[in-house]
């Protein structure tokens, strides 16, 4: 029987592309078991699944000085030594990555021993962890053509992202009692990512007497981000984390305020909802969501909003804006080009484990 190791984490985004692919996957014959960190959020997400799991030691580099800097390192290695012998006495015919620092020893790992690696780039140019992966991988699949030039010549497939399926699948009524909501009264979805972003979450409650007025807002927050002071606000709802519910609550939503993660914004693209992304600002983060909403602005397929530059009638314009224009995003979105990510990518699998590297 083939064996596959998914590996990848830190946020939903490393995570849920690789879960897309286990049912097609499993359709092909593959035995598939994840390696992670030890409690990291692929962790639940991997089990929640069914998938059997792995933990490994992790570390990062952080763009800024934190003492762990000089310890980080040392886990990681001791996260190298503990994935080759998982790797040797697992026999995986191959690995795919989404990235994250709990992958860089994995796939290095498999690299050494000869298994084949294929790497997946969610953002326009490629994080750390996944360009110190590159030497490793026989190929590396990205979700935007742009990214074809940053990467090796010879290893680079444009994928798109893989969206699970059960996402286009969602019902508005569950949502709406799932919620309390109505039919009746337009939805807005506040998302900030797995982990929840802090700003946005602060804004959104500055003008929800206004939101009120004319929408239900989904809020969700993050971890340890709910506000129990507005439970009582009617028409307005909070969650931590949202996983079945998620397809619904996305059928039911007319637009969308988000973050830029790619992984998010591929799927309000497979899903047809305009979106108002609000990207990690540069001194947060290394650009890459500046840089894949400024595409989807460009694409027509979402509006943009700086963080710098929200002010409570700021934010309030913009999400009146998309709602009344929601139409001509919905246009430009019908009419992208996209491809078929967990087709392509699995058939890849399927030609690299079976002849090796070159192909």
């Amino acid at each position: 029987m083939k064996k596959i190791i998914l590996t990848g984490g830190g946020t939903a985004g490393h995570v849920t592309p690789n879960l897309a692919l286990v049912p097609r996957l499993k359709d092909f014959g593959y035995t598939i078991i994840y390696i992670g960190s030890y409690e990291g959020i692929e962790k639940r997400l991997a089990e929640e699944a069914g998938i059997p799991y792995y933990g490994i030691s992790s570390g990062k580099l952080r763009r800024y000085f934190d003492w762990k800097n000089f310890s980080d390192p040392l886990r990681v290695l001791k996260g190298y030594q503990e994935a080759k012998k998982l790797l040797k006495d697992l026999k995986p015919d191959i690995v795919f990555s989404k990235g994250g620092f709990v992958s860089v020893p994995v796939v290095t790992a498999a690299g050494r021993k000869g298994i084949p690696v294929i790497i997946h780039e969610s953002d326009m140019t490629p994080g750390l962890a996944n360009r110190l992966s590159f030497p490793s991988a026989s190929k590396i699949c990205c979700t935007f053509k742009e990214t074809l030039k940053c990467i090796p010549a010879e290893k680079g497939v444009f994928t798109g992202s893989p969206i699970r399926r059960d996402l286009l699948s969602g019902n508005k009524l569950a949502a709406c009692s799932f919620t309390g909501f109505t039919v009746n009264k337009p939805t807005i979805l506040i998302i900030g990512g797995s982990l929840g972003a802090a700003a946005i979450n602060e804004s959104i409650r500055k003008i929800l007497p206004s939101l009120l007025k004319d929408f239900q807002v989904v809020h969700i927050c993050g971890k340890n981000k709910v506000d129990p002071t507005l439970t009582h606000l009617h028409g307005y709802v909070q969650y931590e984390y949202v996983s079945e519910e998620l397809r619904d609550i996305f059928a039911m939503t007319d637009i969308i305020v988000s973050r830029a993660g790619s992984n998010a914004i591929c799927e309000f693209l497979a899903l047809k909802k305009p979106a108002l992304l609000i990207p990690l600002p540069a001194n947060a983060s290394r650009g890459d969501q500046i840089l894949n909403a400024a595409s989807f602005e460009k694409q027509g397929f979402s509006k943009v909003l700086q963080e710098n530059d929200i002010t409570e009638d700021i934010l309030l314009q913009n999400i009146r804006e998309l709602y009344e224009h929601r139409s001509n995003y919905i246009h430009a979105m019908e009419h992208a080009e996209q491809s078929n990510a967990i087709v392509t990518i699995v058939d890849l699998i399927e030609k690299i484990s079976q002849h090796g590297k070159q192909v």
